[in-house]
């Protein structure tokens, strides 16, 4: 019985973290970021990317930690289906830009195919009403490093050509996170082919 209502109000609470983020219709705050591909800053700008096409924003917590590098190990290996729709993807999380550069040219993660940006005061990640949480001193990432960031909830948005956000994605474990993200915009490519004929 106790695990049943431990059970419960765990779910009860995690349902409540996740009805935090923006939802699906709302217009996605725009935003632009340093931001890293292949160990090259860059300046990112949400608005410039829409106009080529769909855009997964995903927010997760910090670089080099396990869900993390699984997150961006599948966008990597999924990069050219997204490529393909005519989507792109862009990671944010609290990380510094220099551990970006080392992240985004990573073979074992990003791989040099995925951007991440900086949102280093966290203000992005709150624009979309995620709950930033602050450095929890003596963690360290899978390197042995001390993380000394704060944290973002992991929450990937999906954003049409026209600002929308078409899907918000919570609670799914990082691999079915990015499989979810490349159904998504394919049923976004496929809408648009019906449209054009």
């Amino acid at each position: 019985m106790k695990r049943l209502l431990l059970g419960c109000l765990l779910s009860g609470a995690l349902a409540q973290f996740a009805l935090a983020a923006l939802p699906e219709g709302v217009s996605a705050p725009d935003f632009k970021a340093e931001a890293s591909l292949a160990g090259k800053a860059f300046s990112y700008s949400l608005k410039e990317a829409l106009n080529k096409g769909p855009v997964v924003v995903y927010f997760y917590p910090s670089a080099y930690t396990g869900g993390c590098n699984i997150q961006a190990h599948e966008f990597s290996l999924n990069q050219e289906k997204f490529s393909a729709v005519g989507a792109s993807v862009i990671g944010v999380s609290l990380d510094s830009i220099d551990r970006l550069n080392d992240f985004s040219a990573d073979a074992n993660y990003c791989a040099g195919k995925v951007a991440v940006a900086s949102d280093a005061d966290g203000k992005i990640a709150k624009s979309y009403e995620l709950t930033v949480r602050d450095a929890a001193p003596g963690k360290k990432d899978t390197r042995g490093i001390e993380i000394n960031h704060g944290f973002a909830e992991r929450t990937t948005f999906i954003i049409t050509p026209d600002g929308k956000i078409a899907a918000t994605l919570t609670g799914l474990a990082p691999a079915a996170n990015v499989a979810k993200s490349l159904d998504i915009v394919q049923h976004i490519a496929d809408a648009k082919k019906s449209e054009n004929w």
